[in-house]
């Protein structure tokens, strides 16, 4: 354990209470952590951590998520495949870090654990920069008339994760380009395409009904 550090603020204190737990997580696995020797370790206080941090699993995702690369910005090619693309790109390399021996040894050994299990759950049936990404996509290829107007269930909004997460956990290896591309043509686009329809198909059935009602 280090002793108590300078007073530090904002940003600067986040990220050494975040390193704090993951080096608790790493020295001592998930059961054994505690707020109070992140607390000693990042040289603050139980308070300031849970002021930031409702409780444990909470503060540990949150320093699992600062290990992986995040790129925020959306992908705005001109294309729907060229958005597309990028995206499940980025979620390739980021599913590679997760992919990272000490990584997945230290977040497997928490996620055994049914709070953690739990709020992971919660978090993925929210909205996130994913999915926020994913409707912006398809409402910029639907303003160019690359797509019908479609509605996009949440699940499929985050179903871009699922494929990566799948295709690396199955071949335990780097999500190529190569895969990327065949996610892209021939589940993703389709899948949007078919939704597209189905969509058209009520809007002409509510249509018939609603003449039907009227004749």
């Amino acid at each position: 354990m280090t002793g108590p550090k300078s007073r530090r603020r904002g940003a600067l204190l986040e990220q050494a209470i975040l390193d704090a737990a993951w080096d608790e997580l790493r020295e001592v696995g998930y059961a054994r952590l505690t707020m109070e020797a992140v607390a000693a370790r990042a040289g603050t206080s139980k308070p300031v951590i849970y002021r930031r941090w409702g409780g444990r699993a909470e503060l540990v995702l949150a320093a699992w998520a600062r290990k992986l690369p995040v790129e925020h910005e959306v992908p705005d090619t001109g294309s729907l495949r060229g958005d597309l693309s990028t995206l499940f790109s980025r979620i390739a390399r980021r599913a590679d870090s997760m992919m990272n021996e000490m990584v997945a040894g230290v977040m497997g050994e928490a996620f055994r654990h049914p709070e953690v299990a739990a709020l992971l759950g919660e978090r993925l049936a929210n909205p996130s920069p994913l999915t926020d990404s994913v409707r912006l996509i398809v409402d910029r290829a639907v303003a160019r008339a690359e797509l019908p107007p479609v509605d996009v269930p949440h699940r499929v909004q985050r179903l871009p994760l699922d494929l990566v997460r799948n295709e690396a956990m199955t071949c335990g290896s780097p999500v190529t380009e190569e895969v990327v591309a065949s996610l892209v043509d021939d589940v993703y686009v389709p899948l949007l395409h078919g939704l597209a329809a189905v969509r058209d198909d009520q809007a002409v059935g509510d249509d018939h009904a609603v003449r039907e009602g009227t004749a």
